[in-house]
């Protein structure tokens, strides 16, 4: 079974998902010759491409760029997921469009202190860290960027952008990307700020077994439960998985059990299905919508883009892809 799907997946004919199955399960080298083709091939793809249409002559995206999920955060922060390859000067523009706002002033009022804790959608900053890292656009104010991070990180770990004073503990939606953003700066930079700050975050997670409640052990929310793709900033265990495997964090035993949740949900012919989604395909000029089709949702069907995910993270944990 697992030669038949990891084949299957070989065969796909999208680029991103043989790449991720090459590099991420199969262990290939991400600057071997044979995967920077494999790159190429993806920002040529009808996907890189469709995700990239709606850019004008020059070069950004008409809309506001946290627009759901079209706008230029979102379209940077999938092209980084999919392996689109670092370095690409067309996308500068798209970056610029990032900063604009994250910088502005409007941006800024929005960053409040109450009840001595910094309340902020940390995931935003985390997002944009990532992406711009992947991609190979990273700048001086990418730098500025993980600093704020480190700086609003809450006490336990993560951070939340809750306004209600007695909120005093971290939000699993809004920790998870500054985690995985701050655990690839300090990978790429030896950056001893970003490392120590990934492991505090890990520990929201890991203490909470990716998805159980301190107080009683309990599923905390049924969703965390229902595997999707893409992730955009909502979280389940895959992606919390997939996290810990990059930040180097999966042979922690407290992922066991999401792990366990995790195999429970294979096929019978080897891959794993899309739960749920987040998007609509759709052509209209409207919040939530996605120009891609990224597999749809069955019980029954695998979908390429959440096996390769999972058989990642259960690659990384030592446990038989």
């Amino acid at each position: 079974m697992t030669k038949d799907i990891i084949n299957r997946l070989l065969n796909s004919s999208e680029p991103s998902v043989r790449f991720k199955v090459l590099v991420n399960v199969l262990g290939r080298k991400v600057d071997s010759p044979g995967i920077r083709r494999l790159q190429e091939r993806i920002k040529s793809s009808p996907r890189a491409k469709l995700l990239l249409s709606e850019r004008g002559r020059d070069g950004k995206i008409a809309c506001y760029p946290y627009k759901k999920w079209c706008g230029a955060h979102w379209t940077l922060a999938t092209l980084a997921d999919i392996g689109y390859p670092p370095g690409d000067e067309s996308l500068v523009p798209l970056r610029e469009q990032v900063y604009a706002w994250l910088f502005s002033e409007r941006h800024q009022k929005s960053i409040r202190v109450i009840g001595g804790r910094i309340r902020r959608c940390a995931s935003q900053e985390g997002n944009a860290v990532f992406y711009l890292l992947k991609l190979g656009l990273a700048d001086d104010r990418t730098e500025e960027l993980a600093e704020r991070l480190i700086e609003w990180q809450w006490p336990d770990g993560g951070w939340n952008c809750d306004k209600n004073p007695e909120a005093a503990k971290s939000s699993f939606w809004e920790s998870l990307i500054p985690l995985r953003a701050l655990a690839l700066h300090a990978r790429l930079t030896g950056n001893q700020r970003s490392k120590k700050a990934a492991e505090g975050a890990a520990e929201v997670f890991l203490k909470r077994r990716l998805c159980k409640r301190l107080r009683d052990g309990k599923i905390m929310q049924k969703d965390f439960l229902r595997l999707h793709y893409p992730c955009y900033w909502r979280y389940d265990i895959l992606f919390g998985l997939k996290v810990m495997a990059e930040a180097g964090f999966i042979n922690d035993e407290r992922c066991r059990d999401a792990l366990d949740i995790l195999e429970s949900k294979r096929l019978p012919d080897g891959g794993f299905p899309a739960e749920c989604k987040y998007y609509r395909v759709s052509d209209e000029a409207a919040t939530g919508r996605s120009l891609v089709d990224w597999g749809g949702v069955s019980k029954k069907r695998m979908n390429e883009f959440v096996t390769v995910d999972a058989l990642y993270a259960l690659n990384q944990a030592g446990r038989s892809v």
